[in-house]
């Protein structure tokens, strides 16, 4: 699936509807996911892959409302599921691509991605859009509520040595996307990829 946007959005278009509910506990999760990140009062924050908007209420408590916080999402029926939570007032929703965001060069503070590495079309230029829009310093958080095993063992598969999430895998691939990560961590109860962007 990671390599068309249009099926990527055909997937999410099928489960846009009743996302928040086969998901309903992973609240908490989003709003540790988001602590990690650092953010300030004031700071400016792209959810990439926003799907229902999920994170952004724990992104606008974390940069206050003099802070600027966007979701941007490639399907429309995600956005709207987002807009019907009521999760719209917390953000600006954005109909976008990662591969060619509406930001200008360094607008942004940091980049919060949910569930985003797996459905990334082209990972390493996507990544390196990512660290277009983020100044240099700001961070970029790749997390998922479940790590790496436990997902896979959810869709009834096995891990492959391919996966891009693996750390060894990962590490190269953001470092030559403008990227250095910073931690990582891959344990039943989370996934989170912290990465800075290089000067």
């Amino acid at each position: 699936m990671s390599d068309d946007p249009s099926r990527v959005q055909e997937f999410f278009t099928a489960r846009a509807a009743d996302w928040d509910t086969r998901f309903p506990d992973d609240g908490p999760a989003y709003a540790a996911g988001v602590a990690e990140l650092g953010l300030r009062t004031g700071d400016s924050v792209l959810d990439a892959g926003c799907g229902t908007g999920r994170a952004l209420p724990a992104l606008r408590a974390a940069v206050g409302t003099s802070g600027v916080v966007l979701g941007a999402d490639l399907t429309p029926a995600m956005l709207t599921a987002a807009v019907a939570a009521g999760r719209d007032s917390a953000g600006a929703l954005l109909l976008a691509d990662v591969s060619r965001l509406p930001v200008r060069d360094g607008a942004l503070d940091a980049v919060f991605g949910a569930g985003l590495i797996s459905h990334l079309p082209q990972p390493a230029e996507n990544l390196h859009e990512l660290a277009r829009v983020v100044r240099p310093g700001g961070r970029l958080a790749l997390f998922h509520p479940i790590g790496r095993a436990a997902l896979a063992a959810r869709q009834g598969r096995q891990m492959t040595p391919g996966d891009l999430r693996a750390e060894d895998n990962l590490r190269p691939l953001l470092a030559g996307s403008g990227w250095r990560m910073v931690s990582y961590v891959d344990e039943d109860a989370r996934f989170l990829a912290l990465a800075v962007r290089e000067g």
